[in-house]
């Protein structure tokens, strides 16, 4: 990541604009955000989810039409607009989460009033958004992971409050929406591009992200298909279902084993700096942090266990779950938070399902049967894990744009609150409006499947849930194996980049180089890259890495290009035209969600 110096404060273009910093100015970026572009956005959401099983992060949307509003501030506008995107997504996030009502009615459970669930999920969210703040100094200070979405918000930013900037970019980054939206348009209601399984902000990730991050996804994907046979000979899949079935145990195991090693390495280089620091001078002076990086880490321990006790309180009172189960995925949500932060940060995907049926599987392995219970405790994990990657993508464009953390986390936590009523309106909307959302398709045959309403999220639920009352542990097998992968592979990807000798080879000529390519995307690819490609369908997996290969080859010839005339680019680094594209179709497959639950919404009322 690149981040762009602060600049002397610019003038206003519209002066009847509140004053920045006086709290009228806040009202009116908070009223946007939770009354305007959060419901929105988790209109857009919602609908993704109950139809397809996934949802387009609520950042990008509501950055564009955000910046819309904080245009007259001039170039700080862009710290106004990025108040507007985290208050708006933090409302989108936890407003998907109204798959969470569609569960429990497809399990048959009680349903909870409506003051119990949203008190539950506001918990939760409060204690993610906690978790999240104290990750983000390891994944976006220290590791400076690419953050796709988070990249595409700042970029679209910088562009739409800055006019120098705007006349540089507008082409690619219109042009990269465009395409987005009609790719997002043409895949849900064209047959053929439903076929191929188009995804604009997919390959738009990709193209963030570049080719040695995109090419292992797309191993992965071919391995897993390989890997078919052998996995239904040995009970692990039946016959006909995907590879993603089982490898999604193992992906997320490469995860884990390589933020084991990592993290290990940042304690490590954290406890010499202690020992050495203690033996230096100790009147050097102490670096000072930029004003807007400060955080309070003490407050935020005490804020994650004051949201945990909430937690456990509502859980076992209100929603009847037993103490030690609700404790238990407390405790994993920590380490999970870490898990899916890195994934969304290397590829924009942020896994939360596969942690919820992770979840399930360890509660199923310490002795839980009951798959209501099962279904509230591993909540924990599906909201904490999602509201924390968003609060990182959130961060990570405030990196980018040199804004205030502190009123970011005041912002996010604002939208919790929104959002966790919202995810309840749009549960009773939806499943009210179409009664097909309330039949359980995991008891029905295939070509009784509604079509245009597949809520696979909800299915991966329900699946993982039916089955605890039969153990499996194979796939606690499935989940060591990736562990052990993931830290090998992580450890000596590690190795190789300490070592000067091999450095010096891969930067010594097109063998080297060469040499470095195959080995980081065939040989020994970056397990937190490799394992999306377990996580996706294959064409998804081809979707992302065709994206990095483009941008990777586009990149090499532009730079190419430029040295042979002598051209500066006119752009700053991380606003090269691929990663302006990429964001624009991100930024395009969201409004096309957008529209679609817009029009959906309108023929529920005039239908």
């Amino acid at each position: 990541m690149t981040t762009i110096s602060v600049s002397a404060p610019s003038v206003r273009r519209w002066q009847w604009l509140p004053a920045p910093g006086t709290w009228k100015y806040h009202a009116l970026l908070a009223a946007v955000g939770l009354l305007v572009l959060g419901p929105l956005g988790g209109l857009a959401a919602s609908y993704m989810n109950f139809s397809i099983g996934f949802f387009v992060s609520g950042q990008v949307l509501a950055g564009i039409l955000g910046s819309t509003v904080t245009f007259g501030y001039g170039a700080d506008g862009k710290h106004g607009a990025n108040y507007i995107q985290t208050i708006a997504a933090s409302v989108a996030n936890l407003s998907a989460m109204a798959v969470v009502l569609q569960a429990m009615v497809w399990l048959g459970l009680p349903q909870p009033p409506a003051w119990k669930v949203m008190l539950y999920l506001t918990c939760i969210g409060m204690f993610g958004v906690g978790v999240g703040m104290l990750m983000t100094p390891i994944l976006v200070d220290r590791m400076r992971l690419p953050y796709p979405s988070g990249l595409a918000v700042a970029n679209i930013l910088r562009a739409l409050t800055d006019p120098v900037l705007l006349r540089r970019s507008v082409f690619t980054l219109g042009s990269g929406m465009a395409l987005g939206f009609a790719g997002g348009v043409g895949a849900a209601k064209t047959a053929l591009l439903g076929a191929i399984n188009l995804s604009t902000s997919t390959f738009g990730a990709g193209m963030i992200v570049g080719v040695r991050i995109g090419l292992p996804t797309v191993v992965a994907g071919l391995t897993g298909t390989a890997l078919v046979p052998y996995f239904v000979s040995i009970g692990w899949l039946h016959p006909g279902d995907p590879f993603r079935k089982i490898t999604f145990l193992i992906g997320l195991g490469l995860l884990l084993g390589a933020s084991l090693i990592d993290v290990s390495l940042i304690l490590w280089e954290a406890a010499r700096r202690l020992r050495t620091g203690a033996k230096s001078d100790l009147s050097a002076p102490v670096p000072e942090l930029e004003p807007w990086k400060k955080t309070h880490p003490g407050r935020l321990i005490l804020w994650v266990l004051a949201w945990g006790a909430g937690i456990a309180i509502t859980g076992t009172t209100l929603m009847g779950v037993p103490a030690g189960y609700l404790l238990f995925a407390l405790a994993l949500s920590v380490a999970l938070v870490l898990v899916t932060g890195i994934a969304t940060g290397m590829t924009d995907l942020t896994p939360v399902s596969s942690a919820f049926v992770v979840t399930v599987i360890l509660l199923a392995a310490i002795g839980l049967r009951d798959p209501g219970v099962g279904m509230i405790a591993a909540t924990v994990l599906l909201v904490s894990c999602g509201v924390a990657a968003d609060m990182q993508q959130d961060r990570s464009t405030g990196w980018r744009l040199g804004t205030n953390r502190m009123m970011q986390f005041r912002y996010q936590v604002g939208g919790v609150v929104v959002g966790a009523a919202m995810a309840i309106v749009y549960a009773h909307l939806f499943m009210g409006a179409y009664p097909v959302l309330n039949v359980d398709q995991t008891s029905i045959p295939a070509d009784q499947q509604p079509a245009a309403w597949a809520s696979a999220m909800t299915y991966k639920f329900v699946g993982a849930l039916r089955s605890i009352t039969d153990d499996k542990p194979y796939q606690r097998i499935a989940i060591l194996i990736g562990i052990g992968i993931g830290a090998a592979v992580q450890a000596a990807r590690t190795l190789l980049r300490s070592s000067a000798a091999y450095r010096k080879f891969v930067a010594g000529g097109k063998i080297g180089y060469s040499s470095g390519f195959v080995l980081d995307t065939f040989l020994l690819p970056s397990p937190y890259a490799y394992s999306f490609g377990l996580f996706l369908n294959l064409p998804g997996s081809a979707w992302f890495a065709a994206g990095g290969t483009f941008s990777s080859l586009y990149n090499t010839w532009s730079e190419r290009r430029e040295r042979a005339s002598g051209e500066q680019a006119a752009l700053p680094s991380d606003m090269n035209p691929t990663s302006l594209v990429g964001g624009g179709l991100i930024a395009g497959n969201a409004l096309s969600a957008l529209s679609l639950g817009l029009i959906g919404l309108a023929q529920t009322v005039l239908g």
